[in-house]
């Protein structure tokens, strides 16, 4: 099976970013410990004050499924949920090679 990526743009109410952030501190955390999750790296746009992107790569579709039925991903919800100006967007794609892959 091939690795799975995730580009997740996360965004915040006005003036929220940082609490955002904060909120998703858990999610960093817990990641650390999935063997499957291979990359999980929050970013600030450096454009736009609101918005945070997450790059997660995981060894296989199973790693993911793992992550996502996770209790802290089911916690993550309502903890990120009072910042968010929305719905995340996500793009799911599979890497094909180049450096750190």
């Amino acid at each position: 099976m091939s690795k799975l990526a995730v580009i997740a743009k996360i965004t915040a109410q006005d003036g929220k970013r940082a609490d955002l952030a904060a909120a998703l501190q858990g999610a960093l955390d817990t990641a650390e410990g999935e063997p499957g999750t291979e990359k999980y790296i929050l970013h600030e746009d450096t454009a736009d004050a609101n918005v945070l992107w997450m790059y997660e790569v995981y060894t296989d579709n199973d790693a993911l499924v793992v992550h996502s039925g996770s209790e802290a991903f089911k916690a993550l919800g309502p903890a990120i949920g009072p910042f968010l100006a929305g719905r995340p967007e996500l793009i799911f794609l599979n890497p094909i090679g180049g450096k750190g892959i």
